[in-house]
């Protein structure tokens, strides 16, 4: 079948939307920090993710968080083409990669459990992590040896700069570019450059603030504990 959003599946792509995102949207490393009496947003980068966690409470439990926000992505892309649109595999992992990274990065979970009451008014803070977990999660249902070379230099620029946001934003650019060019030689569908586009946006918005401070020599290093 042609991959392609129409309107014989839109009904299904908007199920995958919606699912994915909610997927995306629970905030593991909130309650994570919620069990240590940690509200994670108000410790180190006020990031929803890892890296933070394992300043503020551990790297157990920064291992955990990073477990279960990869796994968010492979679950989401599962549910959305083995069950909810198997007849258009293509359609259904790039629709529902690039909804469970905009769950995780813009939370509706984490927004609501952390709004609060001032003066009578309902206040509302948009909340939520990075991605990169969740999308490397998505990324292996999409292209697994690619993005673990990817991962692997990423770690690699890691350990020998201690600079986690670095090793992110060069890892999941060598894995864009090989899946664009993947796509380029029709070893993948067409419509996964949907996701290949929202990554491209979506990551470096979200790591705008460490860009710079990585420019300006005051990013922190993995390992530096949070203020």
């Amino acid at each position: 079948m042609n991959e392609m959003i129409n309107a014989d599946n839109l009904a299904q792509v908007l199920l995958i939307i919606a699912s994915s995102y909610l997927i995306g949207s629970f905030p593991t490393a909130y309650f994570v920090g919620k069990a240590k009496d940690v509200n994670i947003f108000e410790v180190g980068s006020g990031n929803m993710g890892g890296t933070n966690v394992a300043r503020a409470v551990g790297k157990g439990w920064a291992l955990f968080t990073g477990v279960v926000d990869v796994l968010k992505g492979v679950f989401a892309v599962w549910l959305a083409r083995d069950l909810l649109l198997p007849a258009q595999i293509g359609v259904a992992t790039s629709v529902a990669a690039t909804s469970v990274v905009a769950g995780h990065n813009w939370s509706l979970f984490a927004t609501l459990l952390t709004a609060s009451i001032k003066e009578g008014k309902l206040k509302l803070i948009v909340r939520g992590g990075k991605g990169a977990a969740t999308a490397f999660g998505a990324m292996l249902m999409i292209q697994p040896l690619q993005i673990l070379v990817a991962a692997a230099i990423a770690i690699a620029i890691v350990v020998r700069t201690r600079y986690v946001s670095l090793g992110v934003l060069i890892g999941f650019g060598v894995a864009n570019l090989w899946l664009i060019l993947l796509v380029s030689a029709e070893y993948q569908k067409p419509i996964l450059l949907l996701y290949a586009i929202a990554l491209t946006v979506m990551i470096p918005l979200r790591h705008k603030a460490n860009v710079e401070r990585l420019l300006a020599g005051t990013e922190r290093r993995l390992g530096e504990p949070a203020a």
